[in-house]
């Protein structure tokens, strides 16, 4: 029934394959639907997450769609570490789709078609660093239902099952003195998966808004009473505005963060104490 829609080729380019795909297979009149960007890197090769730390460049889609469609913002996946050469930053190394919801008019036609457009940015790095763009499209029909697409929605389902979560069985502490910044991390319902001293090596902490240096050493501590401390060095530049009151960021842990849940990607945002409130630059 809907075996006619259409998708231009992966962009190869670098290091990397990037296309445009879809979640369902077609647009429906007045709902909304997802279309995803998919990265696949060559083996050695990594790209970005949303904020890539101190270097390195986030993947982003400027969306070029016919009248009456609106766009939600681009969704990633919880991040990984990755190596700008010996820099660590906070990326993808491996085939990961960026999704977004997008809304279609209510004037729409079943029987025609809608190409949907976008112009992809990225950076692609292996032994060498490549920046890349370029336009790409998919193009679905219209109808009055649409169905899951076969290949493409347990893709759509499994990169939502990796994104970061926000959780009340874990409270989260911050404090800052000078470029020290101590996250303290407690259990705080019987829902938190305890922490085992093994597991502090595979532990990492990802800045949200770069107010933490992501490539210096991170000290993970367990503390006695089950608590995880984790002592973090500020970025040096800022690019954001002012200074933050949050310090915005995702812990990553990968037996999972509740009892009989797998997630692994925790999001916190506690409210950063300082002695004295910093200047602005």
């Amino acid at each position: 029934m809907f075996g006619w829609l259409l998708a231009a080729p992966a962009s190869a380019q670098n290091g990397l394959k990037i296309s445009i795909v879809p979640e369902s297979t077609a647009v429906v009149p007045g709902e909304t639907f997802r279309l995803g960007l998919f990265l696949e890197p060559e083996p050695g090769w990594h790209t970005y997450w949303r904020q890539p730390g101190i270097v390195g460049v986030p993947t982003q889609i400027a969306w070029e769609l016919p009248a009456g469609f609106t766009a939600g913002e681009l969704e990633y996946p919880g991040p990984e570490p990755v190596l700008m050469f010996h820099i660590k930053a906070q990326g993808y190394r491996r085939a990961v789709l960026l999704q977004t919801q997008i809304l279609a008019p209510p004037d729409l036609q079943p029987g025609t078609s809608v190409t949907l457009r976008g112009r992809a940015t990225w950076m692609c790095c292996g032994n060498t660093c490549h920046p890349g763009s370029q336009v790409l499209e998919v193009i679905l029909p219209v109808a009055g239902s649409a169905e899951p697409d076969s290949k493409w929605a347990p893709v759509f389902e499994r990169e939502r099952q990796a994104y970061s979560r926000e959780s009340t069985a874990w409270q989260a502490e911050a404090e800052e003195t000078g470029m020290t910044v101590t996250l303290n991390l407690r259990p705080a319902t019987e829902q938190a998966r305890p922490l085992a001293a093994d597991e502090l090596a595979d532990l990492r902490f990802y800045t949200e808004d770069g107010w933490i240096n992501s490539d210096e050493d991170q000290r993970l501590d367990r503390l006695p009473d089950g608590a995880l401390r984790v002592t973090l060095t500020r970025a040096e530049v800022f690019l954001g505005e002012g200074t933050p009151e949050r310090l915005l960021g995702v812990l990553r842990r990968e037996v999972g963060w509740l009892k009989g849940e797998g997630w692994t990607c925790l999001r916190i945002s506690p409210k950063i104490r300082r002695a004295a409130p910093l200047k602005e630059p």
